[in-house]
């Protein structure tokens, strides 16, 4: 039997993507449909177990949880891998979710993903890095936006995860190492106790998150900058790129936003 998997992750797009396969595939019985969440509940809001239900009743499909086998969670991860985030992605993503879903899947199976009208440079660049994975992006097919998914999400009766409430853009784990001094800024503003925790990771590892740079002398510098040495007032998470944080694992380089020019 074909199986038909919708890779939630509790942000409303991809529980939109999973709405929009269900109506497609649920009803029919010569496909096993399937909506698969990833595990990383323990340092995501707990407001996403409230959403995550929702989603469920909304659907009429169980979702089903799926776990690593090796690591019980993001921070367990960087304590036995020592690596935090680097051109190539975030390990903890790689891990709880990338090699999760890889773990799970069949040859022939077809993955539902829920990128978005303004994410298909993302589509783009998956498909070339994965030219045999049978995929569909029904947002991108219906031509949906990040905003097109809000509304559909409260046009069903469900109320948005706490994260977007609180003005982040995505609903990852509080604290998510692919963001910049803008974003750690709102963490630390927010969650301060998960910014702490962060900070002592770093120095643990001797590994920084964020970054600065500039031009001295016509050749460009770049240094790290710990945590717990940002500066209060760096960056503008507004102006910071979307994180991604899914079963693809797709990292994009960040604009600096400590960049800083001497002559």
């Amino acid at each position: 039997m074909t199986r038909v998997l919708a890779w939630f992750s509790c942000g409303d797009a991809s529980a939109a993507a999973a709405y929009l396969a269900a109506c497609k595939y649920g009803d029919n019985s010569a496909i096993g449909f399937q909506v698969c969440y990833c595990d990383t509940f323990a340092y995501e809001h707990p407001d996403n177990r409230r959403f995550f239900g929702d989603v469920e009743r909304w659907l009429g499909f169980d979702i089903k949880i799926l776990w690593s086998k090796e690591y019980r969670d993001i921070y367990d991860v960087f304590e036995r891998t020592r690596w935090l985030v680097g051109i190539g992605g975030a390990r903890c993503t790689t891990e709880l979710k990338k090699n999760v879903r890889t773990a799970y899947q069949r040859v022939g199976d077809i993955h539902v993903f829920g990128f978005t009208a303004d994410e298909q440079h993302r589509v783009d660049r998956f498909r070339r890095e994965n030219p045999d994975l049978l995929a569909e992006f029904p947002l991108i097919d219906a031509k949906m936006t990040k905003r097109d998914c809000h509304a559909m999400v409260r046009a069903a009766g469900i109320e948005l995860p706490m994260m977007y409430r609180l003005g982040y853009k995505n609903n990852n784990c509080i604290g998510c190492v692919k963001g910049q001094s803008g974003y750690w800024n709102k963490i630390r503003r927010d969650f301060p106790e998960a910014f702490d925790k962060m900070a002592k990771m770093e120095r643990t590892l001797n590994a920084a998150i964020c970054k600065r740079e500039g031009v001295k002398d016509g050749k460009r510098w770049r240094e790290r900058v710990f945590l717990d040495e940002l500066p209060p007032d760096a960056g503008r998470y507004e102006a910071e790129p979307d994180i991604e944080c899914g079963v693809l694992c797709i990292h994009e380089p960040t604009p600096n936003t400590l960049s800083i020019t001497q002559d």
